[in-house]
């Protein structure tokens, strides 16, 4: 599902117009992203928890050359599943629809 296709599906629940909705998304991510980089911790009951931890150095491996390379410490954005929504997805996904 694309941004768009979110847009025209909420639209019709909320009788609003598609360019209107798809405005409103896009303000909600961008908050939403704005957020995360500023490290903040996004909590939506029910559905989950987004926040940033710093994943240490390692070393790895380049597996075409065989050899050893450092991997530098990073920030990456982390989601843990609500336990609405992942019991909704236990359930539901045995069916084959969510």
């Amino acid at each position: 599902m694309t941004k768009k296709d979110l847009a025209v599906k909420l639209a019709k629940e909320i009788n609003l117009t598609d360019a209107n909705t798809l405005e409103i998304i896009r303000a909600v991510f961008d908050l939403i992203c704005e957020s995360i980089v500023a490290g903040e911790t996004l909590e939506f009951r029910g559905f989950g928890v987004f926040k940033t931890k710093i994943r240490k150095a390692r070393l790895g491996r380049n597996p075409k050359a065989n050899t050893s390379v450092n991997v530098p410490e990073r920030r990456v954005v982390v989601f843990k599943m609500g336990k609405e929504l992942k019991e909704r997805v236990k359930n539901e996904g045995n069916q084959g629809s969510l």
